[in-house]
């Protein structure tokens, strides 16, 4: 049995974890040479497929996995057991690396992976209202232990912010139709049920709308989902940190699933990886060199074949990069 049999026997299949497994196996085998422990970051551990596949790959290496998800904490400890004290787990925020890596006394990581967005057992838990398919309450938070929910959001929240949040963060351009629709709604009585919500934001498009493009609450929901849990503003300090924490040649991965999360990472790596050597200046100066090398061009798409065997698969972007300099 391979690393990809193991990491699917729990029913979740990690995306792309083939390449994921390829980019980041130079960095851990370039510590282990060097005489140090390999260390793994992986900062969304969901239900812990791509560490795993990681930790049996490399039997010298080291995992730190970061979830805001105390059940998916929970699932990850039992499935990671067998590894022993080679695997440590933190309730964490992915943009608490700095923090994280300080209370456990580890000043840098050789590889990192964020596999960004909402995880399939979020998606498969009725109860966690992240789902538009089935029928619960409106909360999508991924941390139980924070407060805001979604339902606050729609009940709470002016018309006015709330169109914004759907017109950006869900890239929905009946923002406001929909937002005046879900004012209406709640002033009759709150909205609680992701159903009623998907419902009203059918009824809110133009038919001929509805035809085409999948569930038309997809966006919202995506909308309400990135608000409730801060993704992006989250996302933008995040990944400066990771990179923050590699040594040269440590290198991070990047998964992400709508275009909003890819922007913010191709703008942060290419930020990086660009020589910032004034344009006047006429050779480039060693202190302006790029600090990154891009390991992908552009975004990397999966495979005809993943996305047929791993529907989750369908959406994501893949972009990666390798340290070649220390900071100045």
């Amino acid at each position: 049995m391979d690393v990809g049999d193991h990491a699917a026997e729990a029913g979740h299949v990690p995306v792309m974890l083939g390449r994921v497994l390829t980019l980041l196996a130079p960095a851990v085998e370039s510590a282990a040479r060097a005489g140090r422990t390999p260390v793994y970051l992986d900062a969304t551990l969901g239900m812990g497929g791509h560490s795993e596949a990681m930790l049996r790959a490399h039997p010298g290496l080291r995992l730190i996995g970061l979830d805001r998800d105390t059940t998916a904490l929970d699932r990850s400890a039992a499935r990671l057991a067998p590894f022993g004290d080679r695997v440590t787990l933190e309730h964490a925020v992915y943009d608490e690396i700095p923090a994280v890596l300080d209370r456990l006394g580890v000043p840098a990581v050789d590889a990192v992976l964020f596999d960004l967005g909402v995880s399939s057992p979020q998606l498969d838990e009725a109860g966690r209202g992240f789902a538009y398919s089935y029928d619960a309450p409106l909360d999508m938070r991924m941390d139980r232990t924070q407060g805001l929910t979604a339902a606050e959001v729609v009940n709470g929240y002016p018309p006015a912010e709330l169109a914004r949040i759907l017109r950006e963060y869900g890239e929905e351009r009946f923002a406001q139709r929909i937002a005046s629709a879900i004012v209406r709604e709640r002033e009759r009585a709150p909205l609680e049920s992701t159903r009623r919500l998907a419902d009203l934001v059918r009824t809110s498009i133009p038919a001929a709308t509805r035809r085409t493009g999948g569930n038309p609450a997809k966006r919202t929901f995506q909308a309400l989902r990135i608000e409730v849990n801060g993704e992006l503003d989250i996302w933008r300090r995040a990944l400066p940190a990771a990179l923050e924490a590699l040594p040269v040649g440590g290198r991070v991965v990047v998964l992400s699933y709508h275009s909003l999360e890819d922007r913010i990472t191709k703008q942060a790596l290419a930020a990086q990886a660009a020589d910032t050597t004034p344009p006047d200046l006429p050779v480039p100066l060693p202190e302006h060199e790029p600090r990154f090398r891009l390991l992908t061009r552009g975004a990397e798409l999966p495979s005809d074949e993943e996305t047929t065997t791993n529907p989750r698969a369908g959406s994501v972007r893949m972009r990666a990069a390798e340290r070649v300099r220390e900071a100045p």
